[in-house]
């Protein structure tokens, strides 16, 4: 069988992410193997967004609500990378704080969440962060354009990467996704 049967034998016909089924076409998943495996069966929506070709609709990803509890780790994957895209919307927030990946499955999602520019982000101790780890505040931080302080040792989770500056990463603080420098974070274990 063809790649393309073999994901549509899998996907019964349907996009793995949308359940869309028109125009469907597999999409290899960055760092993933040749085979069916590493790949999953998309529509041209969902295709085009992942790519960054078309501007990223935040409500069409809502059918991650149901596709994020798949057991094939690509679409998994898949589910991960996008919800980390969509971070600052809460509902993907809470559902990627609910979601569970294996080991080896958050491996591979966060090895392809890094730039494709190469760009690396470093803590204060020169530690690598990826998309999805934990840090702690080394700092009292005001928040520009909110009314708090985000206190010395205050825990941020989920974290995720700005892809053009490695001095930046986001999280969420006080309810709110902020913006921190990550001179002033430390990798949690």
């Amino acid at each position: 069988m063809s790649l393309e049967a073999d994901l549509n034998t899998r996907a019964k016909n349907k996009c793995e992410l949308c359940n869309a089924t028109q125009t469907l076409a597999p999409l290899a998943v960055k760092g993933g193997e040749g085979d069916a495996t590493g790949h999953i069966l998309t529509c041209e929506n969902c295709s085009s967004q992942i790519s960054g070709d078309t501007e990223l609709d935040k409500d069409h990803w809502r059918c991650l609500n149901e596709s994020a509890w798949c057991q094939i780790p690509a679409v998994q994957v898949t589910a991960w990378r996008m919800l980390t895209r969509l971070s600052d919307e809460a509902w993907a927030q809470d559902l990627l704080g609910m979601i569970y990946l294996d080991d080896e499955s958050l491996a591979w999602a966060q090895s392809g969440s890094m730039g494709e520019d190469g760009i690396i982000h470093k803590d204060s101790n020169g530690n690598t962060l990826e998309a999805g780890d934990t840090v702690t505040l080394i700092k009292d931080l005001k928040v520009k354009g909110a009314d708090f302080t985000a206190k010395r040792g205050t825990a941020v989770r989920r974290i995720s990467l700005v892809q053009d500056n490695p001095e930046h990463i986001e999280g969420r603080g006080e309810g709110q996704q902020i913006v921190i420098l990550t001179e002033f974070v430390k990798k949690s274990n």
